[in-house]
């Protein structure tokens, strides 16, 4: 389960606003807007939540579960220094 918290967090980290992420989504923007409104958990259709989901972790987002220390967040799957260390490709 992903929380109203981690989608905002997930929009922030890929520049993203909520037009973007219900275009993606394809979700009606007002849906997101109140789903983004909540503190508590989502309560919407798990439909709805699903799609929203699946576009930010195609968008390159990873979900963080929570544990017994640390609540639960978001971070790209693939660090920034990773691709800046990545050498090109040669063509040939």
């Amino acid at each position: 389960m992903i929380f109203p918290r981690q989608i905002r967090a997930a929009r922030a980290l890929l520049g993203w606003n909520q037009n973007e992420l219900a275009d993606a989504a394809s979700i009606g923007v007002a849906t997101l807007r109140r789903l983004e409104v909540s503190d508590a958990q989502l309560r919407g259709s798990a439909d709805v939540i699903w799609r929203i989901q699946v576009a930010l972790e195609k968008a390159g987002v990873e979900f963080i579960a929570d544990d017994e220390l640390k609540g639960p967040g978001v971070r790209l799957k693939e660090s920034t220094r990773s691709k800046s260390r990545r050498k090109p490709k040669s063509s040939g």
